[in-house]
């Protein structure tokens, strides 16, 4: 991949009723060069639409893909990938960093009725998730707008250490930085 690539990450930080997006415009050599916050609703169903807005905030049709730390945002306010990825005409990727048996069963232990319908529906929706090595570490992907090999490739292209996307580290610090400027305001 050619060095100026640049993708969007988006990743959050929240501790009370909103959630900070942070997105960060990186590079596929390192270098980051925009940043953008948005909020969600702790427990919501608005994390699609915050990501949205943070990407057409941010105006870079340089960005020419997005990474999201995760799915379930913000305590289960699930991104509806697909829309996201037809909303802003880019293809998207989510990365998560741990194993699990999937949100079906915690989404149940915590929502009922059209709450838990809504967000069943959304995440039933996505694309499966694919377990990938990268570098020493195991991550699980899902894509919209790249098939699984071209998404394996990006993850790695924009993953130089370790097993975190830079877009997706980098925004991860700005998250917790804008929650900790929240928090003190």
């Amino acid at each position: 991949m050619k060095p100026g690539v640049r993708a969007l990450g988006v990743a959050e930080s929240y501790r009370a009723e909103q959630t900070t997006l942070a997105g960060a415009v990186v590079r596929a050599d390192r270098v980051a060069d925009g940043f953008a916050y948005a909020t969600a609703t702790v427990g919501g169903l608005d994390a699609t639409d915050a990501v949205i807005d943070l990407f057409d905030r941010l105006d870079r049709e340089d960005a020419r893909y997005v990474f999201v730390a995760g799915i379930a945002l913000a305590w289960y306010n699930v991104v509806d990938l697909r829309r996201l990825a037809d909303a802003v005409d880019r293809p998207v990727v989510s990365v998560t960093f741990e194993a699990s048996p999937g949100l079906r069963e915690a989404l149940a232990a915590e929502f009922d009725g059209e709450a838990l319908d809504r967000r069943l529906e959304t995440l039933e929706a996505q694309p499966p998730r694919e377990r990938l090595a990268v570098n020493d570490q195991t991550v699980f992907v899902r894509s919209v707008g790249l098939d699984a090999g071209a998404a394996r490739d990006l993850v790695r292209a924009f993953t130089p250490e370790g097993g975190r996307p830079e877009p997706l580290r980098v925004a991860r610090l700005a998250a917790r930085a804008g929650d900790d400027l929240r928090r003190a305001e």
